[in-house]
């Protein structure tokens, strides 16, 4: 007896440590910065560890079984890595320039060495290969590096297996199934092949990065009939499923995202709408979208790191309309549209409007730099697209822009500026 309850106590506290952890060797620069690991559940980043720096190194430390993709991100300069996870402890090395941009990522690990060794090979298949037969064309068959570049064209040109043949389920799932979201095989593939791949994969299609480019890629290839291949594929998937459901989040935000309003508020409603009970990733959806719909309550902001203003909060600032623009220092169409606004600033002034700015920057210099230029009120958390704002308002590019009444309640949702100054009538 006493046998069994040292058993089970060893088994009790086993579970309170970490399945796994990351372990990353690092360049003095990121000295006591923030790194954040992230998993995936379809497209949507699921935060899983935080790691504070010291002594050249970062630990995270992961708790949950997680077999896929993850992604460490480097606050500091906006960085990330992408590596595998067989729910094994993970190392690696990360090297910079004198810029402090990442220039080589070095593993330790028998899994994303494998991995590493394998992304190479198709950047080069990508990259290197059509050179190589074009330059292969301005030389004898004779000579000996005719024969050296044909030896290259075939090793390049051979069917990828180290993947598959490495024993390693995620890595042969992942290698097997690229085809479906690379753009170049898409016309290559019937509709039935991408049905049977949603429907019959394993639980790593969820955590393979590959689910939102292979359903970008299902709908252009139904572009004769997108919303009825939409309802065929959620027929096949079944929506009150966990995949289902996380299927019908991905194409409401890719929806969202391409303005496919019609789409959208149809497969909007039919989430609303089921009496099943919903998984968080279609919950987040739903969440986000009726939050920032027409007619609602835009959900309050606290400030962090406001420029020009002293208001605590969104809320805070009275006026009878405010434009809303998400936007960022390194977006080109913000640099061509913001500055549009500016010379209407006064006019907006006059008739008591407001702008409010949130900014998906990573870098608070560079946010600072940029919202100095503008004299409305700016706020950023610094955390680029790992900002609250994405979710929290439902942000898959910028600009984006809202148009608020007195009480914070969403009027409008424009697409472009001239839309918001053609709304607001100060054009």
């Amino acid at each position: 007896m006493k046998k069994l309850l040292i058993i089970c106590s060893l088994i009790t506290s086993a579970s309170f440590f970490s399945q796994f952890t990351v372990a990353v060797d690092l360049p003095a620069y990121y000295s006591d910065s923030d790194i954040y690991l992230y998993g995936f559940n379809g497209s949507k980043e699921i935060l899983y560890s935080k790691a504070k720096t010291g002594n050249n190194k970062a630990i995270f430390k992961v708790d949950k079984k997680y077999i896929g993709m993850m992604r460490a991100f480097f606050q500091k300069n906006n960085s990330s890595v992408n590596m595998v996870s067989e729910n094994k402890n993970i190392e690696f090395t990360l090297k910079l320039d004198d810029k402090n941009k990442i220039t080589d990522v070095v593993f330790n690990d028998q899994t994303n060495q494998i991995f590493s060794k394998e992304v190479d090979l198709e950047k080069k298949k990508d990259l290197i290969l059509p050179a190589l037969i074009q330059i292969k064309d301005y030389y004898n068959p004779s000579d000996g590096f005719y024969k050296s570049l044909e030896g290259e064209i075939a090793l390049l040109s051979q069917k990828g297996n180290t993947l598959a043949n490495a024993n390693h389920p995620f890595l042969s799932y992942y290698q097997q199934n690229q085809r479906f979201s690379n753009q170049e095989n898409a016309s290559q593939l019937k509709q039935e092949d991408y049905l049977n791949f949603f429907s019959k994969s394993s639980e790593y299609l969820e955590t393979s990065l590959l689910l939102k480019p292979a359903l970008i890629n299902y709908l252009n290839a139904s572009k004769s009939n997108v919303e009825g291949a939409v309802d065929k594929l959620l027929e096949t998937v079944n929506i009150e499923t966990p995949r289902g459901q996380t299927i019908l989040s991905e194409l409401i935000d890719i929806f969202n995202t391409y303005n496919m309003d019609k789409l959208k508020d149809k497969y909007l409603t039919e989430a609303n709408n089921l009496k099943c009970t919903i998984n968080d990733r279609l919950a987040s959806t739903l969440r986000s979208n009726n939050s920032t719909s027409i007619g609602q309550k835009m959900p309050n902001s606290i400030f962090v790191n406001p420029i020009h203003t002293k208001a605590k909060s969104l809320y805070d600032i009275k006026s009878s309309k405010k434009i809303v623009v998400f936007w960022s220092s390194t977006c080109s169409h913000c640099e061509a549209e913001l500055p549009k606004i500016l010379e209407k600033y006064e006019k907006l002034k006059t008739q008591n409007i407001a702008v409010v700015g949130f900014s998906l920057d990573s870098n608070l210099d560079e946010f600072r730099s940029k919202a100095n230029n503008y004299p409305w009120i700016s706020d950023s958390e610094g955390k680029g697209w790992y900002s609250s704002y994405g979710e929290t308002y439902n942000i898959n590019a910028t600009p984006t822009y809202f148009i608020l009444d007195a009480d914070n309640k969403i009027i409008s949702k424009p697409n472009h500026v001239a839309d918001v100054l053609e709304y607001l009538k100060v054009n």
